[in-house]
């Protein structure tokens, strides 16, 4: 019986979020209290508390208890990764690819697209496309075949900014590099001189 009750709550937690954060976290504390090794409680309270809280740290916290209860549990890695990836943690996150792609069940095209990210937060563009073509190789519909062919869209666009500034910064260099040359021929033509 107790079990189903915990259910009911979580389920209350499960339909209030995000429309009505207050029944939803109230909820969750309610079956984290009793039961507090409840893994979709855990991931759910991780991300009220990184997406409407902003609290990474206690997002993580959340997160990191949940893979203590049951590392092999696939639910947990999509969201898990996206937080490493926007709070920065970049070889944390990267660990956490290379086990999750392993994981029995895991959404394989989710985790490409989280390595996507990655990359591309690292400014590692020729990366990221990769990895998002990779993980258009892994769905299963069509709805996320466009998100991720929009998500390489966007990659583009910011490698050619890059390809820009690294031309610009390439020609402010030699154009130093030239005028150097030039003030240093004038300067041996006027010591030969003297």
């Amino acid at each position: 019986m107790k079990n189903n009750t915990y259910n009911i709550y979580l389920f209350k937690a499960l339909e209030a979020y995000p429309y009505e954060l207050a029944k939803a976290v109230e909820a969750l504390n309610y079956v984290l209290s009793y039961e507090p090794n409840n893994l979709k409680a855990l991931c759910l309270m991780a991300k009220v508390q990184s997406e409407k809280l902003g609290d990474y740290e206690a997002a993580k916290t959340y997160y990191e208890n949940a893979l203590a209860i049951n590392i092999e549990n696939p639910d947990i890695y999509p969201d898990y990764i996206r937080l490493l990836v926007n709070n920065h943690d970049s070889e944390e996150a990267q660990k956490l690819i290379d086990f999750a792609i392993t994981v029995k069940g895991v959404d394989k095209a989710g985790i490409k697209l989280t390595q996507g990210y990655l990359y591309e937060s690292l400014g590692e563009f020729e990366n990221a496309k990769e990895a998002l073509q990779e993980a258009k190789m892994f769905a299963l519909n069509n709805d996320f075949t466009y998100y991720v062919d929009e998500e390489i869209k966007r990659v583009d666009e910011k490698r050619k900014i890059q390809n820009k500034k690294n031309r610009a910064q390439e020609t402010v260099v030699k154009n130093e590099v030239e005028k150097k040359a030039n003030n240093s021929w004038f300067q041996n033509r006027l010591n030969n001189l003297l």
